[in-house]
């Protein structure tokens, strides 16, 4: 077979297991939200997935999520809900324990990979929603702004939402995108420059840099504080991660300067974590 046909059908066949995955994801949380109808604690949580699926395939931001963990007592209610529909030893009431206990494990692992989900779906790391870009967009009070290794662009999305006359320059060096597919689809424009050159090109033009989940490996985002510091001094430099988490490297942590003022901790209520990925926003010199 020729090469390039070859190529073509291989790539065509990950775009298709991967759709594939991400359907089955959301039928498996369909099809536990209805064998657990009967409680309430887990149809909240299965139907807050499936919202915030939807809004992102409508191209909308996600809504803030609870905790996706399941709670501690879920066996006990569950216990107490088959004892009260059926008669001690009623071979049917076994039944339908030995069914929500066996199902109640691979639940918590779908719960659990919900943030794997999007990363893999929608190209969304950072939990960007829409009351937090609603938060952030009142603490920069419409001031231009350059959003540095934005990823598809969700952060700006949301910023540009609230407030569609501020001047925000969206900026990633889109390396990643060739081994990702979720990189082909940007929520919104994207200037193709890395953190350095897009600091460099328009420093002087915004009052703040705007870097969420910068990778945890390479410096980059090290050698920007560095620029700020030493030639853009003015600017101001928010920081969206998991301090010594997921996010950013180990030498950035140990050298910024972070600080969580009276103002911007309002605007961090709304970047609550739903997983084990403690992700917040700093002001970092």
């Amino acid at each position: 077979m020729n090469p390039k046909k070859l190529k073509k059908l291989k790539k065509q066949y990950r775009k298709v297991a991967t759709a594939a995955h991400q359907s089955s994801y959301i039928q498996e949380l369909k099809h536990y939200g209805e064998l657990f109808n009967d409680f309430s604690s887990i149809k909240f949580l299965i139907n807050n997935a499936l919202l915030n699926d939807r809004l992102l395939r409508s191209g909308l931001l996600p809504q803030p999520l609870p905790k996706m963990l399941l709670p501690d007592d879920i066996q006990d209610t569950i216990f107490k809900e088959v004892n009260a529909k059926y008669p001690q030893g009623d071979p049917q009431g076994d039944k339908v324990w030995e069914k929500y206990t066996t199902a109640l494990p691979k639940l918590d692992r779908l719960l659990r990979n919900y943030r794997d989900y999007l990363e893999e779906t929608y190209g969304m790391w950072s939990y960007t929603n829409s009351s937090f870009t609603n938060a952030l967009s009142h603490y920069l009070a419409g001031a231009p702004i350059l959003e540095v290794m934005a990823g598809n662009g969700y952060l700006s999305k949301g910023l540009r939402n609230s407030n569609p006359h501020q001047e925000i320059y969206t900026t990633d060096s889109q390396a990643w995108v060739k081994e990702n597919e979720t990189g082909r689809h940007p929520v919104t424009k994207i200037e193709p420059l890395d953190a350095l050159a897009a600091v460099q090109k328009y420093g002087n033009q915004v009052k703040y840099v705007v870097m969420s989940w910068a990778p945890d490996k390479g410096e980059q985002d090290w050698q920007l504080l560095q620029l700020i510091r030493q030639d853009y001094p003015d600017l101001q430099l928010l920081v969206v991660g998991e301090k010594n988490g997921a996010t950013n490297s180990p030498t950035f942590w140990q050298n910024a300067h972070l600080s969580q003022p009276d103002a911007l901790q309002k605007v961090n209520q709304y970047l609550k974590t739903f997983d084990l990925i403690d992700e917040q926003i700093y002001l970092a010199k």
